[in-house]
């Protein structure tokens, strides 16, 4: 009984797939051009998601990291009277390398 159910489970599975796929012809034989139109009208979407969502997120997680490390970078300066600048100082070059990706990023990529 159990079988029957993970076959019929593995059918509809098989079956709802089928149904979403979308199929991708080429126009008289043509693969690459076909994939080359799929690319330039994705890569605008991609580039849209990746500048309005990607890079904020990288760039909040990179502040939280930098100010907490900041934060523990003093606390220990109060304990032991000597500042470490390595941690902070490599948070805060990724952070400034993310808030300004976007300008330049795309003209390396070729989009």
């Amino acid at each position: 009984m159990k079988m029957k159910k993970m076959a019929l489970l593995l059918c509809a599975a098989i079956l709802a797939a089928s149904m979403f796929c979308v199929p991708a012809y080429a126009a008289s034989g043509d693969v690459a051009g076909a994939i080359e139109g799929t690319w330039t009208t994705a890569s605008a979407q991609i580039k849209t998601v990746v500048n309005n969502v990607v890079f904020p997120a990288i760039d909040l997680i990179l502040a939280v990291f930098f100010f907490a490390k900041l934060g523990t970078a003093y606390f220990d300066y109060r304990k032991h009277g000597q500042f470490e600048w390595a941690a902070p100082a490599i948070l805060f070059a990724c952070l400034v390398f993310t808030l300004t990706a976007p300008l330049y990023i795309w003209q390396i990529l070729g989009m």
